[in-house]
């Protein structure tokens, strides 16, 4: 029986470096290294008993703050990433335009097609995710329904408030404000924006700076949402399911038929 990493490794169709590296956003010496991938599970794990829907690996045990070299990894099955992507997680759907210099592996046709299928997973529906992020991460910054859970007390002692939150709230509403103006992101994130997060979690900027920008960007992903490009779109649930039922399908064709080939050249 193979174990959840084997299926992780063993059946990847696409693999990334995710997190402020993918963002443009990493100080060196200061930030982990994040990887997302993707696999397609063996068909026991489908239609038979089993069940795979994800496989993680942290330098860290559970619990423990990540830090400078230590590694987080999650690979998703691709149904689990799929249903996730369509209801708009905006973690997830960084996978659909990491650009070729942030992928450490990928196996065509596969990978390529997924990503190619980013249309399918837009809509007005994108707007709920992103503010809903950006709330949460507000949340725990500001200590809102018992939400502070400080992991980072140095960075509250050198600036008055957890400037990493800080940024990230604003990172999410900038990409919220794209990817509802244009259905895509664009990553590593444009400079003039990634500028203001750096300078953000640098202490450049105050908290009411913060929380001005972020209520601005927060007005306008709720604007775009109401009269933006993909106002009038949803999801198209059918194409995905389309697409996992095909993939699926030629995946396990080709691991029966050749199961020790390293499926590079289908």
């Amino acid at each position: 029986m193979m174990t959840n990493q084997e299926i992780a490794d063993k059946n990847c169709i696409l693999r990334a470096v995710v997190g402020s590296t993918l963002h443009g956003l990493a100080i060196e010496g200061q930030d982990d290294t994040d990887l997302m991938g993707v696999c397609i599970e063996p068909p026991e794990h489908v239609i038979g008993l089993r069940r795979f829907d994800q496989h993680v690996h942290r330098t860290q045990p559970e619990g423990v703050r990540s830090g400078p070299g230590d590694l987080d990894l999650v690979v998703y099955s691709l149904r689990k990433w799929c249903r996730l992507a369509l209801s708009g997680n905006p973690t997830i759907l960084l996978l659909l335009f990491a650009p070729d210099e942030f992928i450490v592996h990928r196996q065509d046709p596969w990978a390529e097609e997924l990503q190619a299928l980013a249309p399918a997973f837009m809509g007005r529906h994108l707007a709920a995710p992103y503010i809903g992020y950006m709330t949460a991460q507000m949340d725990r910054l500001l200590g809102v329904r018992g939400q502070k859970r400080v992991k980072r007390p140095e960075l509250e002692a050198a600036h008055g408030f957890d400037v990493k939150y800080a940024m990230q709230i604003l990172r999410l509403g900038f990409q919220g404000r794209e990817i509802l103006s244009s259905g895509r992101l664009t990553l590593p994130m444009v400079y003039a924006e990634a500028n203001i997060c750096r300078e953000v979690r640098r202490g450049v900027h105050d908290l009411n700076f913060v929380l001005t920008l972020a209520g601005e960007l927060r007005n306008e992903i709720r604007g775009l949402s109401e009269s933006g490009p993909l106002a009038h779109f949803s999801p198209d649930e059918e194409a995905v399911e389309e697409f996992l039922v095909r993939v699926y399908q030629e995946w396990w064709n080709i691991h029966r038929e050749a199961p020790n080939n390293d499926q590079r050249n289908p």
